[in-house]
């Protein structure tokens, strides 16, 4: 070409058959232990001088994480977004002996709905104590009625609480954890996230939600911080307030609630009503303390899983097996007999 210039197809280098293939597999780089570094579970002695934090720390299950990592001696943030229940928690773990030598129980008020105040959360858990070890995403509400009723703001409102939460929990407090040397994150799930009861869709598909981020982290934990465990708790009837977690219900999603109002409440049935029938449920269930016993026995033993009962587990094994097998959902759940 004239001026010494090359066209594009001259300068073009040649090839030699087709472009080679491209990888069809994954190639995953897994951290290598560092010397010294621990991957064991959490074991009793390590637990002093420790900070574990726990969402929704004012009450229920909360409340009794609270207590039992306090007396496995760990300081405590107390966090709720009823800040007169986490200052009470508190209180109770400092006034009735059950803190440990030098450790401290923090109340904190933060709506996990809002990113912006889980991470003001962890800033306030490194501010205080300079590390965390232990966190628990256990904050939860419940709404429900027909799926196709549902006012939007309880489907939001239930899933910011019960799905984001967790998940800015996550994003939050990971970092912090793999900061700090190592330890656990738990997040409360339900066994309604492992099977899909009437009246109560938000709830199930949160907790559904919440299940599949635990395992997904529980894996990427493992190739990329195996310092950090994670296990996810799916209850089944627990003696807790959750049905009446309306009360702390915020402005923007229609302000408090009592029990009996919206979608999953006694109604026109009365006593045979869908939410009284849960109220009697949740009434009868397992007591919170056991519960929080279960949580750090995972711990310690570094264990995902975290059942409260075998007639739960058989129920979702059924529910697989059915599924599997290409038949049709059947309603079966403990201590309730509804019509198909």
């Amino acid at each position: 070409a004239a001026g010494g210039t090359t066209s594009s197809a001259a300068a073009r280098p040649a090839t030699a058959g087709p472009p080679a293939a491209r990888p069809t597999t994954l190639a995953i780089t897994v951290r290598p232990t560092a010397p010294g570094r621990k991957v064991a579970g959490m074991n009793v002695p390590e637990a002093h001088s420790r900070v574990a934090v726990v969402t929704g720390g004012g009450s229920g299950i909360g409340a009794a994480l609270c207590r039992r990592f306090a007396e496995a001696g760990m300081s405590i943030v107390v966090a709720d977004v009823d800040k007169p229940a986490a200052v009470e928690v508190a209180g109770q773990l400092a006034d009735e002996g059950v803190l440990v030598a030098d450790a401290r129980a923090l109340p904190v008020r933060v709506d996990v709905a809002s990113a912006d105040e889980v991470a003001a959360l962890g800033e306030a858990t490194m501010d205080a104590f300079g590390a965390v070890h232990l966190v628990c995403n256990n904050a939860g509400v419940s709404a429900g009625g027909l799926s196709w009723e549902v006012p939007m703001s309880d489907w939001q409102w239930v899933m910011e609480v019960n799905l984001w939460g967790v998940v800015y929990g996550v994003r939050t407090f990971v970092p912090l954890i793999v900061r700090s040397g190592g330890g656990h994150i738990v997040n409360t799930a339900s066994m309604a996230g492992l099977t899909s009861p009437p009246f109560m869709s938000p709830y199930s598909v949160a907790k559904h939600g919440v299940v599949a981020l635990s395992e997904a982290l529980y894996h990427e934990l493992s190739f990329s911080h195996p310092e950090v465990g994670a296990s996810v708790l799916c209850p089944g009837w627990v003696r807790t307030r959750i049905h009446e977690a309306g009360r702390n219900r915020p402005q923007r999603h229609g302000g408090p609630t009592m029990f009996g109002e919206g979608g999953l409440s006694e109604g026109e049935e009365g006593a045979d009503g869908p939410g009284a029938m849960v109220a009697q449920l949740i009434a009868s269930g397992m007591d919170p303390s056991e519960v929080a016993d279960l949580v750090w026995s995972a711990v310690l033993e570094r264990r995902f899983w975290v059942f409260t009962g075998d007639d739960w587990i058989a129920m979702a094994a059924e529910r697989a097996r059915g599924a599997f097998a290409g038949e049709n959902p059947q309603l079966k759940l403990p201590g309730i007999e509804l019509p198909v």
